[in-house]
């Protein structure tokens, strides 16, 4: 394990670097998505409303955003689960050029392909308290908010050391999630054996 400090536009070859379960920060922009816009790109077919030039950074979020004083400000600021846009995980790579999705758990098997092929990595959130990273955001700007509203829309950061983020999945294919699934597998058996459990005790049950 080892922790980064990263800057966005992040570059393939430190991208490709970083293995599960190390920790990372990110500094530079950044760009929100959750489902209603990604249908609207990839299902419907319009048009890309920014420029995703030096933006290879995606944050699964939908913020809770106010405006004050003129300007943008986050009240709430935490990814979400990613899993539930698996069905345009593969394209959003590919298309947009990630190098890194920021969110929540894990993704699936067809996502992590892409990720070993184009060189991307999903990190997750340390923990459960995810507003502590406002202080680490700036909110810059916003697309298509009429259209979707603001939770669907996507926002515009910038980010400062934000994080810290773990690597759940990197540019070999390998997931941690996976990983700690089997750990919990092998530790339940020894646990099962040691207190005389037979192995397919349904463990929801009492009598």
């Amino acid at each position: 394990m080892a922790t980064y400090h990263l800057q966005v536009p992040l570059k393939d070859e430190e991208i490709r670097k970083l293995r599960i379960g190390d920790i990372v920060f990110f500094t530079g922009e950044a760009f929100t998505t959750r489902s209603k816009f990604q249908r609207y790109i990839f299902d419907q077919g319009h048009e890309f409303p920014f420029s995703l030039k030096g933006r290879n950074l995606l944050i699964h979020c939908g913020p809770v955003v106010i405006k004050e004083g003129g300007k943008w400000k986050a009240v709430s600021f935490g990814p979400t689960t990613s899993i539930r846009f698996e069905k345009w995980g593969p394209k959003s790579i590919k298309n947009w050029n990630l190098k890194c999705i920021i969110g929540k758990a894990t993704m699936g098997e067809s996502t992590q392909q892409a990720m070993k092929e184009y060189g991307c990595i999903h990190v997750s959130m340390i923990g459960v308290t995810s507003n502590l990273g406002l202080s680490q955001i700036e909110i810059k700007d916003v697309f298509l908010k009429d259209e979707m509203g603001s939770i669907e829309a996507p926002w515009l950061v910038q980010c400062t050391d934000y994080g810290p983020f773990l690597v759940d999945i990197d540019t070999n294919g390998d997931n941690y999630y996976d990983t700690m699934d089997e750990i919990f597998k092998q530790n339940k058996k020894k646990a099962f054996e040691y207190l005389n459990i037979p192995e397919d005790f349904d463990y929801t049950k009492l009598y």
